[in-house]
């Protein structure tokens, strides 16, 4: 019984310790993560019951209080069909807004695999903000683009991979090889 009354007694001066404490908020505390998964993989299915991209990582930390998602060392790869297979990295990433937005960081490299009537296509730039449901990208940070021998450097890039459009906005070089 004595036992009880002091683990009560504990209890109740930790959380007056705690609410007294203008380091520890109750605010703090909501925006700890509420899951941690480990070598994750998320499909998304088109309409049509066919995969329309994967989302993975080596790490993802959700957070409740404002729905998003911080991923280590993520990987998109888009897989619509009858566009060229896409695949993104970065070292980090941040998910949000209902799971439309993917906020790449550091290091991000896109690759675009050759079809038929397409080339090979690499894009390099430090960040990155995917719509995967849109099949679009963006950035305002420096940008170079490597498809057939051409190279192209500029900032600001916009993609549009159904229309397979893409736009650098400014202070933008392309390089031609010479021809055969």
């Amino acid at each position: 019984m004595m036992t009880a009354t002091f683990l009560a007694f504990g209890s109740f001066w930790l959380a007056q310790l705690m609410e007294n404490d203008p380091g520890i908020s109750a605010d703090a505390l909501k925006n700890e993560p509420d899951y941690i998964v480990e070598r994750f993989s998320v499909v998304r299915m088109s309409p049509t019951g066919q995969p329309r991209y994967i989302v993975s990582g080596d790490k993802l930390t959700h957070r409740p209080v404002d729905d998003t998602a911080d991923v280590e060392n993520p990987l998109v790869q888009s897989m619509g069909k009858g566009v060229a297979p896409t695949t993104v990295r970065a070292k980090r990433a941040r998910i949000d807004n209902d799971n439309t937005q993917v906020h790449l960081m550091g290091d991000v490299d896109i690759t675009r695999k050759a079809t038929a009537t397409t080339k090979p296509m690499r894009m390099r730039t430090q960040a990155l903000t995917v719509y995967p449901d849109d099949d679009q990208m963006k950035t305002d940070q420096p940008v170079e683009v490597v498809s057939g021998g051409a190279t192209m450097t500029g900032t600001g890039l916009f993609v549009d991979n159904t229309t397979r459009k893409v736009n650098v906005s400014s202070r933008v070089r392309i390089v031609y090889p010479p021809r055969q």
